[in-house]
């Protein structure tokens, strides 16, 4: 490996702030990052492909989900021409009956959001430095991580009230055609919300002067109430909490029809105890990430966490809460190597995240990390080897990330098949979420890579949300330096 590639102290082509020490871009960097955060085109076909998002894919929810509970979850479509105006009033009478937004899904779900924001509001928590703000003139913000507290605080108020059937956790999965309603009524109301909210108060950016558009893609760039961070805040506290209480909900469905839980819902509890776990446990890494400093808050990312993720994710769950656990039973040595399969893909995910964020950490000087659970060997890379740019920043090429540009997207991606083999074959809407996120991670690395001169919103899930990408404008002959360095993009020795 190069000199370049070596830990260094000296000659390094950025400027420190001598308030805080944190690293800020040369002003070769700068002129880029201006590039950057000004709007050079549109996106996603433009204003009418967003407003074809916008409509479509809350209708492909309803879609799956009537053909998931309805139609013992095959895909369905019109006999004949003749059918089409009976096969849409048959889609619509599901939604208007079983998909109504009634005041228990308005109850349920609002209930968390307020729950969610009071304990985010009151509870302590671990202050953490984001990375410089180019729009703020490389500003540091400081972001307080209580997720931890608060959900294991959330966990302990549901068993309570499960136990004493107060609210049973069992009427979740029975009421997700009502709550998926509500959540993408919420989705839409808050996007168009914050928009408005935005301009009134003059503190939009990056815009593009099309309506549609700038309410998809988002006007503000760090909206907070108090002391929340509104984005970092929701990237956790709703869509991943609820997918984890899905789980949960559907694994009390079996027990209380039942009298036992099958293993297959049991690992659907582990697959989302382990990501919710990993979020809230590792949250100092999300204020390292491009969507917290750079990512905008519009309907792109708001509807995807109010509602996309935890109301399309899961249909493995709604499967087989609905479904006799005969069509889905397997063989022991199955089972082995299903749940084999999901820790070890966890285990590289978990420790590629924690390894590229506390790097970002040590070029901010910050070498005491924060002590959570489970924090798992290799969660960190000691002396790391880098590449320095011209930018400024630095590009890990150690750990799991000597082997790959995106290890973590591999592991991601082997964790959402696996939501999907949990069922077999029975039904091919829950590989909704793996297919989905495989095109998006394809289509992201791809335009990561590409050395054409052209902004890269992408969709992404996760944490997976749709990010802006530009490496090869961002870093020039540097990222190519590192392509040389680290040569596959996903798996090592194949792609």
């Amino acid at each position: 490996m190069s000199s370049s590639t070596k830990v260094q102290t000296e000659g390094l082509r950025h400027r420190v702030n001598g308030q805080n020490g944190t690293v800020v871009p040369s002003d070769e960097g700068k002129k880029t990052d201006k590039l950057l955060d000004s709007h050079i085109e549109y996106e996603f076909g433009g204003p009418w492909g967003v407003v074809a998002i916008m409509t479509g894919f809350p209708i492909l929810m309803y879609y799956l989900w009537i053909c998931l509970v309805f139609y013992d979850g095959q895909l369905v479509a019109p006999n004949s021409l003749d059918d089409v105006g009976p096969f849409f009033l048959r889609m619509w009478d599901h939604i208007r009956v079983h998909a109504s937004p009634n005041a228990y899904a308005w109850k349920v779900y609002g209930g968390l959001i307020i729950y969610q924001l009071a304990l985010a509001w009151v509870i302590p928590g671990y202050m953490q430095e984001g990375l410089p703000v180019p729009s703020l003139n490389y500003k540091t913000l400081m972001y307080r991580c209580n997720a931890i507290g608060c959900i294991y605080i959330t966990w302990i108020t549901a068993a309570v009230l499960h136990t004493t059937g107060i609210f049973r956790l069992s009427s979740i999965i029975d009421n997700f055609g009502h709550l998926m309603t509500v959540a993408m009524i919420v989705g839409f109301g808050v996007s168009f919300g914050m928009y408005f909210l935005t301009v009134a108060t003059g503190n939009q950016i990056r815009m593009s002067g099309n309506f549609i558009y700038d309410v998809f893609m988002g006007a503000c760039l760090n909206p907070r109430l108090g002391p929340i961070d509104l984005k970092m805040w929701l990237e956790v506290r709703i869509p991943w909490v609820i997918v984890f209480f899905m789980s949960v909900s559907g694994a009390c469905k079996q027990y209380d029809e039942l009298g036992y839980v099958t293993p297959n819902m049991a690992f659907m509890c582990l697959a989302t105890w382990l990501y919710l776990n990993a979020c809230i446990k590792g949250e100092e890494c999300i204020p390292q990430t491009w969507d917290m400093f750079h990512e905008k808050w519009g309907f792109l990312v708001i509807f995807w966490n109010f509602a996309g993720v935890p109301f399309s994710y899961i249909y493995s769950v709604v499967y087989m809460a609905t479904h006799d656990p005969e069509n889905y039973r397997f063989s022991t040595a199955t089972y082995v190597i299903l749940y084999s399969t999901l820790l070890t893909a966890y285990y590289i995910w978990d420790t590629a995240m924690s390894q590229k964020s506390r790097f970002k950490m040590q070029t901010q000087g910050i070498t005491t990390y924060r002590k959570t659970f489970p924090q798992l060997p290799g969660g960190t890379v000691k002396n790391p080897k880098y590449i320095q740019t011209a930018h400024g920043n630095r590009l890990l090429v150690d750990g799991w990330w000597a082997y790959s540009r995106k290890p973590n997207y591999v592991a991601d991606w082997v964790m959402s098949l696996s939501w999907g083999l949990v069922q077999g074959r029975c039904s091919p809407i829950p590989y909704f979420y793996s297919v989905f996120f495989i095109t998006v991670l394809i289509h992201r690395c791809g335009r990561d890579f590409e050395r054409r001169v052209h902004s890269s919103y992408l969709p992404l899930s996760t944490y997976l949300m749709l990010c802006f990408s530009r490496c090869a404008i961002k870093y020039g002959k540097d990222w190519d330096r590192y392509c040389s360095v680290v040569k596959y993009k996903f798996i090592p020795g194949i792609y």
